[in-house]
This record gives C-alpha cells, structure tokens and sequence, in this order.
C-alpha cells in the first residue's frame, strides 16, 4: 500500500506544487490538503510547505497557527502523526508550539536566496533517517524571517536532548542562534527546517543535487516499516 502524504496549502503557499512533487519523486503519494479543511484524509505524514502565508503579516505563521487544519494536525502530531514544516511551516509549528522558539526576521533585514551548507546533527528522526548524524548537504534557502531564537533554557535543552536537526556551516545567514537551522520534538515525529529540500530532489533542477530527497525517502522508510 502506498504511504500518502499530506501537503497543507495555505493564502500565500508557494512551494506546495513542489512539494508535492519531491513527494511522488520519492514513491509516495501527495495529498493536497486545503488549510480550511478539519479533515486530513486518512493521510500518514503531513508537511507544512514554504511560502508567506497570510502575507506574513502579524508576523511570519501567526494566522496560518489558527487555520482549522492546524487543529487536527496538533492534536494528531501529538499522538505520533509525522510532520515536517519547511520555512514558513516552521514558523507555523513554532507559532503552534508543536516546536519551541520562534522565527524571527533575518539579522541583516534582508531576503536572502542562495544555496545553503548544512550539517545533519540529528539523524534519528522520523525525516531524517536516510541521512548519517554528521552529514554535510546542500540544501536551498530562502526567506526574510528565518532566525531562529529562544531563551538560554530551551537552547540549553535542545542541545543537551540533540533535538538540534539541522546547522548551518561556513556562513550563519540569517542570525539564527547556535546556527540551527532546524530542530526536532522530544519524540522525533514533527520536525521543522528552514531551507527548502523540496528543490533538491532531482539533479536536473534546482540547486543540482539530490541533498534533499532523504527528508521524503526517509518518511516513506518510516510509514512503511512501521
């Protein structure tokens, strides 16, 4: 049976065609999910996709935290739903407190776009297990608010409990504090990034590599062995 996979389109959700994709390019099946539905569908994982959804305004995820698909998909990832949020849906899991921190506007006030070094700090999650914990990728990134803080006390704790996913190598490019450029829940089902592994599945398009496949090949490992 194939694992499908849910992706929520938000107002102003650009990436979630192309999440879709890397989806199906990794043997799953995408489900297009609407943000005003309750209903996901019966789908195994749900991935919250890049964008601006809202227009960001308020700040960065804080309308899209009250859609009601976020509902159900709190209340089902704190039973073990698997959920990746990329860029703004990071910043909607942390507005949804299904990760810690917040997502703050880049430190140098700027957009940024460019092709990101990333080490794997954590390879033991539910998105993560195709890669090995030291890995280096190179994965796309693009946002305006995309710097990651919390207070001494949550940080000490991600590091301490190796819930830091992902860092950023060579240049930290937007601030983010400890250079973490994603992070994971206590029990490694909802994990959420900054850059987009969804333009680094096929070495045709995008950045050239295929650093980003793992993220999908590792959730359908995942659903499918479970």
């Amino acid at each position: 049976m194939t694992a499908r996979i849910g992706v929520v389109t938000f107002p102003g959700s650009l990436d979630d065609r192309d999440t879709q994709r890397a989806i199906r390019v990794a043997g799953a099946e995408p489900v297009a999910l609407w943000h005003k539905d309750k209903d996901l569908g019966q789908v195994d994982a749900v991935v919250l996709c890049g964008g601006f959804s809202y227009g960001d305004y308020l700040r960065a995820g804080a309308i899209s935290r009250f859609s009601p698909v976020m509902d159900t998909v709190i209340d089902q990832a704190k039973s073990g739903l698997p959920v990746l949020g990329i860029c703004n849906g990071f910043q909607i899991l942390t507005e949804a407190h299904l990760l810690p921190g917040a997502m703050l506007g880049n430190d140098h006030l700027h957009f940024i776009c460019r092709d990101q070094k990333l080490r794997v700090e954590n390879a033991d999650t539910s998105w993560t297990s195709d890669y090995t914990a030291g890995q280096e990728i190179h994965i796309p990134l693009k946002n305006m608010d995309g710097r990651y803080v919390a207070d001494r006390r949550t940080l000490d704790e991600l590091e301490a409990e190796g819930r830091v996913a992902f860092r950023y190598l060579d240049v930290n490019p937007n601030g983010s504090l400890n250079d973490i450029a994603g992070i994971t829940n206590a029990a490694g089902n909802v994990v959420g990034l900054m850059p987009h592994p969804e333009h680094a599945v096929e070495s045709l398009i995008g950045t050239g590599r295929t650093d980003g496949l793992p993220f999908f090949t590792s959730i359908l490992k995942k659903l499918v062995n479970a």
